[in-house]
């Protein structure tokens, strides 16, 4: 029986297949939710009392930082690959249908997955799908990770400013959705199993002109010409790219740099370290890039409010709360940045994740001792084999004899 015992212990032990990842399924499942443009503060001004339960039953922390540029796809991708916005391999990029889905995985409108997302403020379609994420996902096809974007209240924040009445009405919105999910999550017998993200991509500051501020026009500013501009990318948000004609690099750079007191222009070996955004592993198009960071200083923007900014601005900083059995309870942490979400789920789920920049140094008192501590069915052979050795050990004499 013990020789039977041990040659059976042996095999397992032995075996090549990866019974430690079949091992996690079931234990621990990830939401991942982005409601675009939240700002970290939006909840102080507006009544969200299942935002402040989720606070209370969970982890929240002051805010996050996004990487540079804080617009919606390169944030998201940040979320999803854990890498800064120019250091993201092209081949990985994530993009796929709208809702994709595989044996374990699943998206529903993720900016990156070439999902059509804006204007998306229906009540009706956000509980549509929810109700397909929580009842068909991870319900019926045992699904482990989820993604799930809305986008308000982006759109609601660009339409009518941050600080208007309208914007508050859609975090009261906002705040009911996450009372609905977790209330699904409930019902779906899924409280035991499924940990829920909820964050944004960035935040969302004023736009001011009509001789509020003194506005940034690029045309307007002395010994600048688009003549001298190969290709430019200019109006999508605050922050700004060109590539000068041959030649013409130091007389563009030099017309704009210190042209206004808001106007900040670097060439790509000039940006500073923290934005992350000279270390590109493949080539860039730009030669110099403008950044309009003190929030509200953009002439060719026509909305209320706007997004785009240095990340180093509050206005820029989203909002973070997890809830779920992996978390700890009515616990606030500080800020910590968007880029150590990806490692985060990661160690949720039990996965080895692919090379990133992030890092769980400040997010591990976020966990109970019980997500630190998951038990590799491998190691658990080991210590099996170990301890039954020592039984047939102790046992020797008589198995001897048996095996004769």
């Amino acid at each position: 029986m013990y020789y039977v015992m041990l040659c059976l212990l042996l095999a397992a032990s032995s075996s090549g297949v990866p019974l430690d990842r079949y091992s996690t399924k079931g234990q621990h499942k990830v939401l991942l939710i982005s409601f675009d443009g939240f700002r970290w503060d939006y909840d102080r001004n507006v009544d969200t009392p299942n935002l402040d339960t989720m606070a209370k039953d969970g982890v929240k922390a002051r805010y996050v930082t996004p990487p540079y540029l804080t617009i919606t796809s390169p944030t998201h991708f940040t979320l999803l690959t854990g890498t800064y916005c120019r250091s993201i391999p092209s081949e990985k990029l994530p993009y796929y249908a709208t809702q994709f889905k595989n044996e374990w995985a699943g998206s529903l409108h993720f900016p990156g997955t070439q999902s059509t997302y804006q204007g998306e403020t229906q009540t009706t379609k956000w509980k549509e799908n929810v109700e397909k994420m929580m009842s068909t996902w991870f319900s019926e096809m045992d699904l482990d990770f989820v993604s799930l974007y809305f986008g308000e209240p982006d759109s609601t924040g660009h339409k009518y400013g941050p600080d208007s009445p309208e914007r508050r009405e859609m975090v009261k919105q906002v705040d009911r959705t996450v009372g609905y999910i977790r209330s699904l999550a409930e019902q779906n017998g899924l409280a035991d199993s499924l940990n829920i993200i909820i964050t944004a991509d960035h935040g969302m500051s004023n736009v001011y002109r009509n001789g509020l501020v003194k506005e940034i026009t690029l045309s307007r500013i002395p010994g600048f010409a688009f003549r001298d501009i190969a290709f430019h990318l200019v109006d999508f948000g605050p922050s700004g790219m060109l590539l000068p004609k041959k030649g013409m690099l130091d007389k563009v750079y030099d017309a704009l740099k210190g042209a206004h007191p808001h106007l900040h222009v670097f060439k790509k070996e000039e940006m500073p370290k923290r934005l992350h955004f000279a270390t590109a592993s493949y080539p860039s198009f730009s030669s110099l890039t403008l950044d309009m960071s003190s929030t509200g200083w953009v002439h060719m923007q026509f909305n209320a409010g706007e997004h785009g900014f240095d990340n180093e601005e509050m206005d820029m900083k989203p909002f973070f709360r997890a809830v779920g059995p992996a978390c700890q309870k009515n616990l606030e942490v500080g800020p910590f940045e968007t880029v150590n979400i990806y490692p985060l789920m990661c160690h949720i789920l039990g996965i080895k994740p692919d090379p990133n920049c992030g890092h769980l140094d400040g997010q591990r008192p976020m966990f109970c001792m019980l997500a630190e501590l998951r038990i590799d069915l491998n190691l658990f052979q080991v210590l099996l084999l170990i301890v039954v050795s020592g039984i047939l050990t102790l046992q020797r004499p008589s198995w001897i004899t048996w095996y004769r």
